[in-house]
């Protein structure tokens, strides 16, 4: 079983947060680098679980379409908003208070070498943690996300994904809308998809949900499903 640190950070600016991933990411990169003469086997990285929110905040990925930001300059700062392009894949979606945003960064060499594997992973520890709130959720197939209502004419998105993967090592991650401000959502197309509403935990509820809870039962969920050991240290990094 492996031991991944987990920090919350908080409510921390986003590029703070993208800096210090990538110090964690290239940490591991290194390490793997400097072992790469072992075996798998006797190989020793450290993997850090990271969950925090962001202040209003819309980010594109790699390979995003920048249209799909629907508003200019001056009516970002009246939505006392940021505008970030990054290297995780996806296309544009929003990160802001009661928003869970999950950064996992694994070496997957010491679980699973497959991509598709860890994102469905990601999407199950979501999904069985709205089912403990008796939330129906699933997956559109094509989609990569957690969805409500999957079976309905009106599929509503509730946790989206944008991750990076390089010499096996994860960043990036997940936003699960729990108490979300989801008029945020419509100064863009979420995730480049037009014909798609986007939910939260508090709307769907019809009341606002501890958020701390929450955390709680997917913290459990991730760490079930990846057979990992999570230890909770302090965070060395300001917000």
């Amino acid at each position: 079983m492996q031991q991944v640190f987990f920090r919350d950070l908080g409510l921390i600016d986003y590029k703070v947060c993208w800096d210090y991933q990538e110090k964690l990411f290239n940490e591991i990169v290194q390490q793997k680098l400097e072992q790469r003469n072992l075996p798998v086997s006797e190989q020793r990285t450290p993997h850090h679980l990271l969950f925090c929110e962001h202040p209003h905040v819309y980010t594109l990925g790699r390979n995003g379409d920048e249209k799909n930001l629907l508003v200019q300059d001056d009516e970002l700062r009246k939505a006392e908003a940021t505008f970030y392009k990054n290297n995780r894949g996806g296309d544009i979606t929003y990160h802001g208070p009661g928003q869970i945003v999950g950064y996992p960064i694994l070496n997957l060499d010491l679980f699973f070498t497959d991509i598709h594997k860890y994102l469905r992973y990601l999407e199950e520890a979501v999904i069985r943690t709205l089912k403990e709130y008796n939330i129906g959720a699933g997956r559109i197939k094509g989609l990569t996300g957690v969805w409500v209502d999957v079976e309905s004419k009106s599929p509503r998105k509730i946790c989206s994904f944008g991750v990076r993967c390089s010499r096996w090592v994860t960043m990036h991650g997940f936003a699960f809308n729990v108490n979300t401000d989801l008029k945020y959502f419509n100064n863009i197309i979420p995730c480049g998809i037009a014909d798609k509403e986007v939910t939260s935990m508090q709307k769907e509820l019809g009341h606002e949900v501890d958020i701390e809870e929450v955390k709680s039962i997917l913290k459990k969920n991730i760490a079930g499903l990846f057979e990992m050991k999570l230890i909770e240290i302090a965070t060395d990094v300001q917000a």
